[in-house]
């Protein structure tokens, strides 16, 4: 693998893995355009960079949540940060229960052009109809154990590529009445742990060269600025853009797979 496309692909996963666009159908359409020839373990470390920013980024709120979690099962002091912390656990059980299982069928049947284009459509237009229609009235420390159990059950969705994690869990919570930010920050909160498990299982194949660190880095960095614009935009903005930009971009992989 060449630096260039390790350089391009880091800072596509910096900027898809963070908005609901999905991180993973860019990673395999980019490459099967340009017929690169990407190690499958290359993804999950590209993976690992965005998990880096928002671990970064949202420091402080683990601390606190890991912080309250253990004082909420040792202390017994019901706070809404260790609330928040077992709700992250127990919601993070389905996606990781189907991640182990089905990885590599899901992998090898549903990673095709023409299905993730599909998904894109489809989640794109659900993710505008949803959020257009859903009522911001639920806060992130007003959410309930049901509400998080439900975005996580969701979250097993996201192994469909083009699907998106953030996409199906931020429409999700929107669909609950979750504020746009509120979605957001949970989104990223609870892709943590999944992320950090899909990197420990794959680290063995890890290659440490220079394309590596170079994908590593660039999409640490995109990661990093895409956190800050998305919680600031959202603060405002809706998720109609990146609604559109998904039905766009699975009309031209269809027209791609027609050509190619």
């Amino acid at each position: 693998m060449e630096i260039y496309q390790a350089l391009i692909l880091g800072i596509v996963q910096g900027l898809t893995e963070l908005l609901p666009i999905s991180s993973s159908a860019h990673l395999t359409i980019i490459p099967w355009i340009f017929n690169w020839n990407i190690p499958e373990a290359f993804d999950v470390a590209l993976h690992f960079g965005t998990l880096l920013a928002i671990v970064l980024y949202f420091f402080k709120d683990w601390m606190e949540l890991i912080k309250g979690g253990y004082k909420y099962v040792v202390k017994k002091e019901k706070t809404v940060q260790g609330r928040m912390f077992w709700y992250i656990v127990l919601a993070t059980i389905p996606g990781g229960i189907v991640g182990f299982l089905l990885d590599h069928f899901l992998n090898g049947v549903l990673n095709r052009p023409i299905i993730i284009a599909i998904a894109l459509i489809v989640m794109g237009i659900i993710l505008y109809v949803v959020d257009k229609n859903a009522k911001s009235k639920v806060k992130y420390e007003e959410m309930t154990l049901k509400q998080t159990f439900l975005i996580g059950v969701s979250q097993a969705l996201a192994f469909i590529p083009g699907v998106s994690r953030s996409g199906i869990t931020i429409t999700t919570a929107r669909a609950m009445g979750v504020t746009r930010e509120a979605a957001a920050k949970y989104t990223f909160l609870l892709s943590t742990p999944i992320v950090f498990a899909a990197t420990v299982l794959k680290f063995k194949d890890f290659v440490f060269n220079l394309p590596f660190i170079v994908g590593v880095v660039s999409s640490f960095i995109v990661g990093l600025i895409v956190i800050k614009f998305l919680l600031k935009y959202l603060q405002k903005g809706s998720f109609k853009a990146f609604a559109i930009y998904r039905v766009i971009a699975g009309i031209v992989i269809i027209l791609i797979t027609f050509i190619k």
